[in-house]
């Protein structure tokens, strides 16, 4: 008899010991069955070990100032409490490819230069009169304002104050520090003085591209928008013009993606970025996406139902929207929304998917 007949004949437990048999063999050789592993390596959904979460900043900002009593920006480099999705503590992640933190610069205060390959992001939650030297230009940081930081760039951040008034300034990070950390391609390096040079004035990039203008001698080979300040009051506006004109989205109301003036796409080539504005009494409908995204609450008071969980926000709070997890927006106030998501990367891949139910 073969000993694929014998097999055939084996109680299920000979069987079961055989196979253990077996992969007790294989081991040693670094070698593991795809069999036994196929179902969760290739599921039939999006599997993320991600849960949906909500931060309260009137429970964080405290925390946050008793930080400044600990240790200085200067010691800490950037003095930040991590947003760490509660279903994978210890990853410093807020979904498996970006990160999240609550950053705060006290007045005087400077968190000194530095660069990175990791992209970053920088909205602005609480506070005005801090600024960002980002490759020698300087930009001062108010409420709302989307900021860049591209790969490789010298940046660094102060806390001056701004007409005779200085206080603490909040902003939310947004980094692609688990997908950098994934490929194994992370560098980082600090400068030789604490702050850049500034080497041209304030708001230089926003008025040599951001009128859907480009100056015609410039050659940008960076993946990254050459606007570096994308002002809130600005792009609020647009909002406001948008619902004046037209009718909300069923699922999104009415909702902006910040855009490359060069390009067309992302301004940034791992995060994309959005702002959108949920008008009083809206009850969206069910939305889901693969790429887990990462909300900031400008304005307004309202509800997210993620996954089947409630969570109720209010302004300045943050929440994470895992992959693929059911998502309905309710607005109980006006409400203004900023996310950030790794849809680019997801879309040069060819595996985003979105569903409107």
């Amino acid at each position: 008899m073969t000993t694929a007949a014998l097999r055939t004949v084996a109680s299920p437990a000979s069987a079961a010991d055989e196979r253990r048999a077996y992969y007790d063999r294989i081991r040693p050789l670094h070698l593991t069955p795809l069999w036994e592993s196929l179902h969760a390596l290739v599921p039939r959904e999006p599997q993320t070990p991600c849960a949906p979460a909500l931060w309260r900043y009137d429970a964080i900002r405290p925390l946050l100032m008793e930080s400044a009593e600990l240790i200085t920006a200067d010691e800490a480099v950037r003095r930040v409490l991590v947003l760490e999705n509660p279903a994978i503590p210890g990853r410093s992640s807020i979904t498996q490819s970006l990160y999240a933190g609550l950053q705060l610069i006290m007045p005087g205060e400077v968190a000194p230069s530095h660069r990175h390959v990791q992209s970053a992001l920088r909205f602005i939650v609480d506070g005005t009169g801090a600024y960002t030297t980002v490759g020698g230009e300087r930009t001062t940081m108010h409420p709302g304002d989307f900021i860049i930081t591209p790969s490789w760039a010298w940046h660094d951040h102060g806390n001056e104050g701004i007409e005779g008034v200085s206080e603490p300034v909040v902003w939310l990070d947004g980094l692609d520090i688990p997908m950098v950390r994934f490929f194994d391609a992370g560098f980082a390096e600090n400068d030789d003085a604490k702050v850049q040079h500034v080497a041209r004035p304030e708001g230089h990039s926003l008025a040599r591209f951001g009128h859907n203008m480009v100056p015609l001698r410039h050659d940008h080979t960076s993946a990254t928008s050459p606007i570096f300040n994308y002002p809130y009051a600005r792009s609020r506006e647009a909002l406001a013009q948008l619902q004046r004109q037209e009718a909300p989205d069923a699922w999104l109301g009415h909702k902006l993606r910040y855009i490359n003036p060069l390009t067309g796409g992302s301004p940034m080539p791992t995060i994309a970025t959005h702002l959108q504005l949920l008008p009083r009494g809206f009850v969206g409908k069910t939305h889901r996406a693969t790429d887990g995204a990462v909300y900031s609450v400008v304005e307004g008071r309202g509800t997210a139902h993620i996954a089947g969980q409630r969570f109720d926000f209010a302004p300045r709070d943050t929440f994470v929207v895992p992959s693929w997890a059911p998502l309905e927006l309710v607005a109980s106030d006006e409400v203004v929304l900023f996310s950030f998501s790794d849809r680019p990367v997801q879309q040069a891949m060819g595996v985003l998917r979105e569903s409107f139910d």
